[in-house]
């Protein structure tokens, strides 16, 4: 198995960052068959070229079989994973339902649910912030988005953790269990798609079918892309970004104080958290052509995975890389991705951290660990955060 599973590496992957970019910044991983780039800039680049950088599966020059093309072809992230003009049109359609003005109508619904998943846990002054809290909570923003009826949001869930783990399978770890998930997940979304063409409702997945931009109808397999997307990118993403923020602040007492007296601090500290943990750690993407990126000759067709979260730690772009500071300005972070696939649910996400963090404030007071066990880290190397974090308040 990989050196990248290690729990310990997955817990604190930063020393390894900077051994990478003192000594490697661009490296080819011969176990895993792919470069890995360290630097701001070269992540940068490789991020937002889309001339050199497909965001596709690779070409004829990777030995892939067709079985393994159709399987990513299927795997329906097909927005993350198109490159223009098809993902321009994709994009533009997807992105109505994220305009600032209609994620911040989402505010208060999102207030309402972050305090009804904190109030069984008011009396205790005892709660797993990610179990029941940071998990639950993206998962019902998202499934409301969509229109999934509420029954539904524990299997909805499972799948989008069994997707979000199949990135493992990139360092050779094969998991049935995904596949059988994205099976169920595309069976269930086909289900009610079908429904929602024949009674539309005031969600998204209606207001995909009735999206005709230039006369090209979405097909089928571009709703279901998108609902396979916006299920794992916005549940994961946004737990391990709570979850991460309230662990750092956590680990920085004076900081939480300072922010508990001005909660106009609140959008910097979410940004600095989504600096010094970022909760997507890497993206993959393919060389078009072959290229020369910090000092490597990387062939056509090449598999090349760009570590965001070594980037925002760079010390030739951030002064202090290694500090926590909720005022740091300014912060050009790159945990959203850059260029044109710049996350579409970053508006979203951090209103979501914003309510989240705000509610926690107001109704969890003199929050503590409960022990100093070691953390569970999230599973998979693309994604950063723990599983579970055992929490202590008292009124």
């Amino acid at each position: 198995m990989s050196i990248l599973l290690t729990p310990e590496l997955l817990r604190n992957p930063y020393p390894m960052y900077d051994q990478m970019r003192a000594g490697q910044p661009v490296a080819y991983m011969e176990a895993m068959k792919f470069w890995s780039v360290f630097g701001y800039d070269d992540v940068r680049t490789v991020l937002s070229d889309q001339a050199r950088f497909s965001s596709g599966h690779g070409n004829e020059a990777s030995a892939e079989t067709a079985a393994q093309k159709s399987a990513q072809a299927n795997n329906g992230f097909s927005l993350i994973t198109t490159d223009p003009p098809r993902h321009t049109m994709l994009r533009s359609l997807v992105s109505r339902a994220f305009t600032p003005k209609a994620v911040a109508a989402l505010e208060p619904r999102i207030e309402q649910i972050a305090n009804e998943l904190l109030a069984p846990y008011i009396q205790s002054g005892e709660i797993d912030l990610i179990h029941d809290f940071s998990y639950p909570l993206p998962v019902i923003v998202i499934a409301e988005l969509l229109g999934i009826p509420s029954e539904d949001r524990d299997r909805f869930k499972h799948w989008s953790d069994e997707v979000v783990a199949s990135a493992n399978a990139v360092v050779g770890e094969v998991n049935p269990e995904s596949q059988q998930a994205l099976m169920e997940m595309h069976a269930y979304f086909r289900e009610i798609i079908a429904k929602r063409r024949i009674h539309p409702q005031d969600d998204l997945i209606s207001a995909l079918l009735l999206a005709e931009e230039e006369q090209q109808q979405l097909s089928e397999h571009d709703i279901l892309a998108f609902c396979s997307l916006l299920l794992v990118a916005g549940n994961e993403t946004t737990t391990n970004l709570i979850g991460n923020a309230v662990l750092t602040l956590l680990e920085h007492p004076e900081q939480w104080d300072q922010l508990r007296q001005d909660t106009q601090l609140l959008p910097s500290a979410i940004e600095e958290v989504l600096r010094y943990r970022s909760p997507v750690q890497a993206m993959f993407r393919t060389a078009k052509e072959e290229l020369e990126i910090g000092g490597q000759t990387i062939a056509a067709g090449s598999r090349v995975v760009a570590w965001i979260g070594s980037a925002n730690r760079d010390e030739h772009k951030f002064m202090n890389a290694h500090t926590f500071d909720i005022r740091r300005n300014p912060n050009p972070h790159i945990a959203f991705g850059h260029g044109i696939h710049f996350c579409l649910g970053a508006p979203l996400a951090r209103l979501e951290a914003r309510v989240a963090l705000r509610v926690i404030m107001d109704r969890l007071p003199n929050l503590q660990r409960i022990n100093q066990d070691l953390l569970q880290p999230a599973r998979g190397f693309i994604v950063h955060g723990v599983e579970s974090l055992p929490l202590r308040f008292h009124h």
